[in-house]
């Protein structure tokens, strides 16, 4: 387990490498009451509407950045991408996709999760950012690999490409059966993996990582943090009714 629960912090919470920004949020330092506390940036888990909206103000604001820039998805475990260029209007419908990319600086993406692998990608020399929801569903259909075409289509270098993963559940917790394990290794060989007491896992940020690797991502970083281990981090496998975490990525 990580330690106590801490107020939101910018410093504490962001990444910044040549002009790119990569940050995760934990549960800690926000309005939301139980089982979604406190921090719950998820408006489709059953949370009051009004607290969800008050987090992702404290949420963005803790990071420098304004609420009304902020890019979210509806999010299906598919692999369609949307390229943007501003947030979604008062009266636009979110598409569903599991992916988001674009070149405007400032304009911040988000991804939720609450087990599945959050993506972070930047080629700050081209100015191209995409945040990516890779569950197991996400990982075998390829979301991260047509987020970096989709990169790629608009400037990016996959060798100049950033990547951050952040808090997911570990390849030693995610169990499954073994049936589905063997389909997701004969797809992904690198998400192959075993729990800690001997059953048949998978581990989606290994095999997402390793589709970085094979399309020449080379700058590749994943978070030590185990979701489902962690108190300070909502879990979907452990608790079922709880909020959602939130990655989010942007250029200067």
């Amino acid at each position: 387990m990580i330690g106590p629960h801490h107020a939101v912090n910018a410093k504490d919470s962001v990444s910044s490498e040549g002009g790119a920004h990569f940050s995760f949020t934990d549960r800690w330092g926000g309005v939301s009451a139980a089982p979604y506390a406190e921090l719950n940036l998820g408006g489709a888990v059953g949370d009051d509407p009004a607290a969800v909206l008050a987090n992702r103000e404290r949420a963005a604001r803790a990071r420098g950045l304004d609420p009304a820039r902020v890019v979210w998805m509806n999010q299906v475990h598919g692999r369609d991408v949307a390229v943007v260029d501003g947030p979604w209007g008062e009266d636009h419908e979110i598409p569903a996709v599991d992916a988001l990319v674009t070149t405007r600086r400032g304009l911040a993406l988000a991804v939720l999760t609450a087990d599945c692998t959050p993506v972070l990608l930047a080629d700050p020399v081209a100015g191209v950012v995409a945040a990516a929801h890779a569950g197991r569903p996400g990982l075998l259909a390829g979301v991260v690999p047509a987020a970096v075409a989709a990169m790629t289509g608009l400037g990016a270098d996959p060798a100049r490409i950033i990547a951050r993963t952040g808090p997911a559940v570990c390849g030693r917790c995610y169990e499954v059966p073994a049936v589905m394990r063997d389909a997701v290794a004969a797809e992904v060989p690198a998400a192959w993996s075993e729990t800690s007491w001997g059953t048949p896992a998978v581990d989606v940020t290994g095999g997402v990582l390793a589709q970085l690797a094979e399309l020449g991502v080379t700058d590749r970083r994943s978070s030590p943090v185990c979701t489902l281990e962690s108190a300070d981090h909502f879990s979907y496998r452990r608790d079922r009714t709880t909020g959602r975490l939130a990655g989010y990525v942007w250029l200067d």
